[in-house]
């Protein structure tokens, strides 16, 4: 008997919820944006700007600034500190340590109990009915998830609040049933010390029955090497024989697809997207063909989208879900049960179709190279670079891009250090690709490399093995969602990382 089929059948309802994205759009996050701005209307915040007032979007739009971190974090620190009723009415008792940065100073996200049960951990049982519908052979519930997650601490030595990883915060959160279908226990997924947690999950989840993975990819490749050196086994399906699927997001998913082939070769397996930031969880991949996300509309966030050439301007052009166009590039606001009001969280996307809204996302809007006019975001990189590593035969751990603005024969360039797991067959070959796809998918970049005049070659730089997970050790960003900058637009990072890539 497949257990799988008996308990998908009780995901049915909300599929038929799901549907209605396709023609209830509008309605579905006007309701959201109605019922959010009536239950804070009591708040500091609503009362600030008047929510009780407030009839339709556009005395919203019109009334509510644009917010960004730094608007919002005296409210972050008095709700640290214990206030309550600022920006959301429920008491804020934990804090998601921002995975989306990597300055030295960190954000800390609200995260409410409304947020936690109507968009995270919605987002998670969505994700696992998306997977069933798509996968009905499924045997899912046959065995256990392996769920690999960052850590907490108590917030400002309160033992009633907490600050982490938002995978911690979900974990420690989690109904104790769910503990039944998942591994490891909570307390070695919630072990700080990253290279004995990695020792621990392996430990532990090597005689279990795993039949999906839930992680960031970079992190869950290095769980899995982990296990196949403990093991002595090939691949992953020798140990577990039934593993089907692993939800993966955080980063993208493409500079690590064929090292995953390489160590799950089961036709049965399945990659499945998901966008769960610490802000909130907002899409799912509902087709395992299509690379595109599902925008989940019906959660506790309002959805709101800046038109990515308008970001930084004083007045840029906001537009509501069913006012963008597929296509063009946007800069996502939000507004949330967590007491994100307008929020601009720095992701940017792109629509790829309408009723039901998909989309895939494109970068952040401060991960980027505009050093020259060229506006290269991470979507073209890793376009660039799967074209350049399907030609030249090289597999990449990890990346990272920034400008050289002049050297010294007055020469301008892009310089790329880049780990390979796979050396390509001519690194001249594989940088001249990489050129070169850059210019035909980005108008931009092209005009600027237009007989070398604006912009040089670019220029790789082949990083030593373990650079990356080097470099974020030094910074204390180990494990969990902690992420390597793919763009940036200076070279503070490159220059810390070329340092030690001589060491």
């Amino acid at each position: 008997m497949n257990i799988t089929k008996t308990i998908s059948k009780a995901f049915n309802s909300r599929l038929k919820e799901i549907e209605l994205y396709a023609t209830q759009p509008g309605e579905i996050q006007n309701r959201v944006l109605m019922r959010l701005v009536r239950e804070a209307a009591n708040t500091e915040w609503g009362k600030k700007y008047d929510y009780q007032s407030i009839r339709h979007y556009d005395d919203f739009k019109s009334r509510l600034p644009i917010q960004t971190y730094e608007e919002i974090k005296p409210y972050v620190e008095r709700l640290r500190a214990g206030e309550q009723n600022l920006i959301w009415p429920s008491e804020i008792r934990w804090f998601a340590k921002s995975s989306g940065t990597t300055n030295d100073k960190s954000k800390f996200l609200p995260v409410s109990k409304e947020a936690l049960q109507d968009i995270h951990y919605q987002g998670g049982k969505d994700a696992v009915a998306l997977y069933l519908q798509a996968n009905p052979e499924s045997r899912f519930f046959s065995g256990k998830g392996l769920i690999l997650g960052g850590s907490h601490s108590p917030n400002l030595n309160s033992n009633h609040s907490l600050v982490g990883d938002l995978s911690a915060i979900l974990i420690q959160n989690v109904n104790p049933l769910v503990n039944y279908i998942r591994v490891p226990e909570k307390k070695i997924a919630l072990m700080d010390e990253w290279e004995a947690k990695i020792e621990a999950i392996a430990r532990t989840t090597i005689s279990q029955n795993v039949t999906n993975l839930s992680g960031v990819p970079s992190w869950m490749l290095v769980l899995a090497k982990h296990i196949l050196e403990k093991t002595g086994k090939q691949t992953l399906e020798e140990v577990w024989p039934n593993l089907e699927v692993f939800f993966h997001g955080g980063v993208a998913f493409t500079p690590y697809r064929e090292q995953y082939k390489q160590i799950i070769h089961s036709p049965r397996m399945h990659y499945m997207e998901t966008y769960n930031a610490s802000e909130g969880y907002f899409g799912t991949q509902n087709d395992l063909t299509d690379p595109a996300m599902l925008l989940m509309i019906d959660y506790g966030v309002f959805y709101e989208f800046i038109p990515l050439e308008e970001v930084g301007q004083e007045n840029p052009k906001i537009y509501s879900l069913e006012e963008v166009e597929p296509h063009k590039n946007y800069a996502m606001v939000i507004s949330t049960s967590c007491g994100l009001w307008r929020y601009m969280i720095g992701d940017t996307v792109r629509f790829t179709q309408k009723n039901p809204y998909k989309f895939i996302i494109t970068g952040r809007t401060k991960h980027f190279i505009n050093a020259f006019g060229e506006e290269l975001i991470v979507d073209n990189a890793e376009k660039g670079l799967a074209k350049a590593c399907a030609a030249t035969g090289a597999q990449i751990a990890d990346y990272s891009a920034a400008p050289v603005f002049m050297d010294a024969r007055a020469k301008c360039r892009h310089q790329w250090l880049i780990e390979f797991t796979r050396e390509p067959d001519s690194l001249e070959r594989f940088a001249a690709i990489l050129d070169e796809t850059l210019k035909a998918i980005n108008s931009d970049y092209e005009a600027k490399r237009w007989k070398d005049i604006a912009l040089q070659p670019l220029e790789v730089i082949p990083a030593r093995e373990g650079l990356f997970h080097d470099w974020l050790a030094q910074k204390g960003k180990l494990g969990g969602q902690r992420k390597i900058p793919r763009l940036s637009n200076t070279r503070e990072y490159i220059e810390e990382m070329l340092v030690l890539n001589q060491g």
